[in-house]
């Protein structure tokens, strides 16, 4: 009679390592202080973790959920106007900036995001050279992003084929 290892005959399947840094980056969207739109961020290079970011006022500065938000309006070609909240900045850039403090190179690396970044977001991730991006879910305004990547050579994949929605995303 032959062993068998329990973990070949276990039914659970271990996740891709897109699904578990995907995993990690909501964890690391629960430090958000910005509740419209609490949102996480991991870089990684082979496999290994460089930096993370959250949803949140610079340091040293007050954040939403401590003193409300900063909200400035955005008014699209269309006539479309939107409310941002301008308190905080978004987890990529965090991300990007952590990495720039500790000098850390972001070349050749992989950014797992809550949804796809906006366009500030795409134009920074495509200067330092971050070749992947993983988003779990699209963003509304996710159009510019798809163009630059396109024209940038940054490859990208998203998981989950729903728009990430949050308060007044108009």
């Amino acid at each position: 009679m032959t062993e068998q290892n329990p973990a070949t005959t276990d039914s659970k399947s271990r996740p891709s390592w897109d699904e578990y840094f995907a995993g990690l980056v909501d964890e690391i969207a629960g430090r958000a202080t910005c509740d419209r739109g609490r949102s996480g961020c991991v870089v990684v290079r082979n496999k290994r973790i460089i930096c993370t970011g959250y949803v949140g006022s610079p340091s040293g500065l007050s954040h939403c959920d401590e003193v409300g938000h900063l909200l400035k309006k955005a008014v699209d070609e269309d006539g479309t106007v939107r409310q941002h909240c301008v308190r905080t900045i978004h987890a990529e850039q965090n991300a990007i900036c952590q990495a720039a403090r500790y000098g850390l190179p972001l070349e050749g690396t992989t950014l797992y995001c809550t949804m796809v970044p906006c366009r500030v977001c795409a134009m920074l991730i495509a200067s330092v050279g971050i070749n992947r991006v993983v988003a779990r879910r699209r963003y509304h305004a996710g159009h510019d992003t798809r163009e630059i990547f396109a024209q940038a050579g940054v490859d990208l994949k998203v998981l989950e084929d729903t728009v990430e929605s949050y308060e007044g995303q108009g």
